[in-house]
């Protein structure tokens, strides 16, 4: 297989971007609060990572795109007293609660097209996402946060050029 085209490691709380709701005056907003900074998170990430590429243009093919959310554990999966930093064997090894998998990924997908990681992301024709807690996978980070991969799905038929 072929190295991804972009890699990010992206730090901050996975949020997802979920139904719109109307307040008294009809205006619409977001009804989680917390997608705004996840979307800032993503794309400064994002655009940190591109402004080292000077030959950088947002993909217009085909990628396929892999996320690994990492989600802090909930404060009743660890122990008490001696014990508080000791996970339960009791606690579960996956996140099965909120936020929605598909939902963190729609957020997350939008932040990558605001960066100009490709010109809209009807490109991704393949994703895998993944909901992790820390520590508990290979790309599952020590805090909340997220791994991203793309990949181009095109084999190009020559290097492009760039201007230097």
């Amino acid at each position: 297989m072929t190295a991804p085209a972009l890699i990010l490691t992206v730090h901050g709380t996975p949020a997802p971007q979920g139904s719109k709701t109307r307040n008294r005056a009809g205006a619409m907003y977001e009804s989680s609060a917390k997608v705004k900074p996840w979307r800032e998170a993503v794309k400064t990430a994002a655009l940190d990572a591109l402004s080292y590429d000077i030959c950088w243009s947002p993909l217009i093919e085909p990628v396929r795109v892999e996320v690994t959310f990492t989600l802090a554990r909930p404060k009743h999966h660890y122990g008490t007293g001696r014990n508080a930093g000791v996970v339960k064997a009791s606690a579960p090894q996956h996140p099965t609660g909120k936020p929605d998998v598909d939902k963190t990924t729609r957020a997350t997908l939008d932040a990558l097209t605001d960066a100009g990681v490709w010109r809209d992301d009807s490109f991704v024709t393949s994703l895998t996402a993944t909901k992790a807690y820390p520590f508990s996978g290979p790309d599952a980070l020590p805090h909340p946060g997220a791994v991203i991969r793309v990949w181009r799905l095109n084999t190009p038929k020559e290097e492009p050029s760039c201007p230097s």
